[in-house]
């Protein structure tokens, strides 16, 4: 093995910061390295590389860690968090962010302008994870995946380059990345567009307990005639009487119906009305607000914890799918039904690696590992989703909250789109050096 390290910021199990380096927001498990290049510049990203294809030594990335997929306990973890540089083009319509840049730092760049990113419901997610995992923003039936809107990228190859990557200049990566996940390289940065959207009409209709399956029946039905500038979800949990939890919810059993609507508030209460006769809400705080306060709709916990979770997209929900999903295995998780179709189900004007847009829904099941192990929480997630099997097309990447093997990253694509990946990978890494993740191993002839 090579003994010199030409490294710079670099941080082993001895130096002081390394267990924070190493940490993100996922907080049941933790990357254990060899070495952490905490990564100022894209420069030292390709040392990092570099070091690690010297030595034979595998590469994982980090920056917010919200998507901790696949641990390592050796090799290289290239934390990308400080690569912050931002810049918005108003004329454009685009932003160019660093690896580090959150959606939240983006969301408050853009509003000056009148602009705003295809950003999911946590502003603390890093932008190139959800990115290159697909992301499902809070409008995406209006927008479409946030990968569809990406415009290049620079990124880091298991042999040290530095490619800027776009339609023009290799586009078998560009289709790749996108939606591929964390298989091709290190992403040091991202060029992609913003949406001309000042405001948002939207917030949470709140039903409780012995009003939850009557309203998320009702709220099923209405959703698959919403127009494509609404996109919504809901959410059931079950709430502790805990300081923590709004004082509404404290002790209850809730459904919280989410909505996200581009239109005039006079419309957006048209389009709402039938799911408020259903039955009184306990909050409706359904509003037009600045977009830079659109994280209020989910109001996803902005802590680090312990989780895990999984999730499949099928074509309906149907009664047998709705009793599971109220049932007692669901009631000691949070359980997700988010509306899809629109622009989701459309192929982007530059193709990417998104799979299984065909789907009208996405069902996700996740769990605090506070006072539930891992195996336990996963056996229940089976059973929420078992009556959803018949309906099932495949899973979403982003929205895998845990450490899957490959039978399930291969639920997320179809088998083309699967067999394209790995050609690609094998292009690219054929190594497998970035095999810390939802992980496509490089196709062998």
């Amino acid at each position: 093995m090579t003994t010199q390290n030409p490294l710079k910021n670099v941080l082993s199990a001895q130096d002081t910061g390394y267990d924070e380096e190493r940490s993100g927001f996922q907080a049941a498990y933790a990357h254990r390295p060899a070495l952490v290049v905490a990564a100022e510049t894209a420069d030292e990203v390709r040392a990092g590389v570099a070091y690690a294809r010297e030595n034979g030594l595998s590469v994982a990335v980090q920056s917010t860690g919200h998507g901790l997929s696949a641990a390592t306990n050796s090799g290289v973890l290239i934390s990308t968090r400080r690569l912050k540089d931002l810049t918005i083009d108003a004329d454009r319509r685009t932003a160019r962010a660093g690896a580090g840049v959150t959606w939240a730092e983006v969301i408050a760049a853009g509003a000056p302008h009148g602009l705003a990113p295809v950003n999911g419901s946590a502003p603390g997610v890093g932008v190139v994870g959800y990115l290159t995992g697909g992301g499902l923003g809070i409008l995406g039936r209006q927008f479409g995946y946030a990968a569809d809107h990406v415009r290049g990228f620079d990124i880091v190859t298991a042999d040290g380059a530095l490619r800027q990557v776009d339609a023009e200049r290799e586009p078998e990566l560009f289709w790749a990345v996108r939606g591929g996940g964390g298989n091709f390289g290190v992403v040091t940065a991202v060029e992609f567009d913003l949406m001309p959207l000042a405001t948002v009409y939207g917030g949470i209709l709140a039903f409780a307990d012995e009003q939850v399956e009557r309203a998320l029946a009702a709220y099923v039905a209405w959703a698959e005639n919403a127009p494509e500038e609404l996109t919504s979800s809901a959410a059931l949990m079950a709430w502790p009487d805990a300081p923590f939890a709004p004082e509404a919810f404290r002790g209850r059993y809730v459904l919280t119906v989410r909505i996200a609507f581009t239109g005039s508030a006079e419309e957006g209460e048209r389009l709402v009305a039938p799911l408020r006769e259903v039955t009184p809400p306990l909050v409706d705080d359904l509003r037009t607000m600045p977009y830079t306060e659109s994280h209020t709709i989910h109001s996803d916990p902005p802590a680090p914890h312990p989780y895990d979770g999984d999730n499949l997209l099928v074509d309906a929900v149907d009664a047998a799918a709705l009793r599971a999903l109220t049932g007692p295995d669901a009631r000691g998780a949070v359980v997700q039904v988010k509306h899809l179709g629109g622009a989701l189900a459309r192929e982007a004007k530059v193709p990417n690696a998104v799979g299984h847009r065909g789907a009208h829904w996405l069902v996700t099941v996740l769990s605090a590992l506070f006072e539930v192990d891992r195996g336990t929480a996963r056996a229940a997630h089976g059973r929420v989703l078992e009556p959803l099997q018949e309906r099932k097309l495949g899973r979403n990447l982003n929205h895998l909250f845990g450490e899957f093997g490959e039978e399930v990253v291969r639920d997320a694509y179809e088998p083309e789109t699967l067999r394209r990946l790995a050609e690609v990978k094998a292009a690219y890494d054929p190594a497998n050096t970035f095999r810390h993740n939802y992980n496509v191993r490089p196709k062998v002839d």
